[in-house]
């Protein structure tokens, strides 16, 4: 193949990327016969380069970051009827689809195990006008999460959200969601609502197992609490794994819906680690629509 570009955060992982560029730019030249380096500065930047990339018609594309650099360059690749193969580097607080498609954790392992041999077809989601590729969460913790302070997310990692999570929890508030899916509408009162593509959610790899990179589904799962028991009785589900609605834990699939409050008025999404959009949202997925390079043993229908 003849050209690819490597759009890196800076800023990620403590600075990590800086260290990784010239590895990461040497393993890509390898590979192709033209690579070149757009560095992010500001938000949004990331989805810039990957469009105007997509636009000239570059063979792959592939991000240096966390998280959200990841979401930005899918946001400027999905639009795109010929998109190129989509590539990444985990440096993030929680990289939750690298851990989803297999990929060393460790950057100088990833960028070795990057391999023509590993390209798997991967879903994205749409939430209103905007893509993602993990995960829209909706209640207490989110809203929590997305208060996170950033210096506390780069020294602590996915314990930053943890931490303040549970200090939400305590307070123990839900909402009354009116969701409707597919041809199904149900009504529900949950401090947590998630909506999955991956089976890592928050670093978490097994809280929703079926959950798989190509299956075509979204993945809900919501508490069924309304106190600070009901929260308690559901964790040990949480932490074996949610295959199937329970007492405590409701868990279905779907390929398009809504979700919007029936009390409360204002409440925002999480969407891949980051603020999103106030309730009403749509959702819709978007069935194998990249073509990503994976670690050696990424879960999938195939497997």
């Amino acid at each position: 193949m003849k050209k690819a570009r490597l759009i890196i955060n800076p800023s990620s992982g403590q600075e990590q990327a800086k260290e990784y560029a010239d590895l990461a730019e040497e393993k890509l030249r390898s590979m192709f016969e033209r690579v070149d380096i757009q560095y992010t500065e500001k938000a949004d930047d990331a989805t810039r380069f990957a469009d105007e990339a997509a636009q000239i018609g570059y063979d792959a594309v592939f991000a240096m970051g966390g998280d959200g650099t990841v979401n930005e360059v899918i946001n400027g690749l999905a639009n795109h009827a010929t998109r190129p193969l989509f590539g990444f580097f985990p440096l993030g607080t929680v990289n939750d689809l690298g851990r989803a498609l297999d990929l060393p954790l460790d950057p100088k392992e990833a960028i070795e195990c990057i391999s023509f041999d590993r390209i798997k077809p991967l879903d994205i989601g749409k939430i209103n006008e905007r893509y993602f590729m993990d995960v829209v969460a909706i209640g207490t913790i989110p809203e929590s999460i997305n208060d996170v302070d950033p210096e506390a997310k780069t020294k602590l990692g996915k314990f930053a959200y943890i931490f303040s999570g549970l200090k939400q929890l305590i307070k123990n508030e839900s909402y009354d969601f009116l969701i409707k899916f597919d041809q199904t509408e149900i009504e529900v009162t949950s401090s947590l609502v998630l909506i999955g593509l991956t089976n890592s959610i928050g670093g978490f790899e097994q809280l929703v197992p079926k959950a798989q990179v190509d299956d075509g589904n979204f993945h809900l799962l919501y508490l069924k609490d309304q106190t600070m028991f009901d929260v308690l009785k559901s964790l040990p589900e949480l932490y074996q794994g949610v295959e199937t609605s329970s007492e405590n834990v409701g868990y279905h699939t779907f390929k398009k819906g809504t979700i919007e409050l029936t009390t409360a008025t204002h409440l925002e999404t999480n969407v891949d680690g980051d603020p999103g959009p106030a309730l009403p949202v749509t959702l819709e997925i978007y069935a194998q629509h990249l073509q990503v390079f994976s670690g050696p043993n990424p879960k999938s229908v195939a497997n």
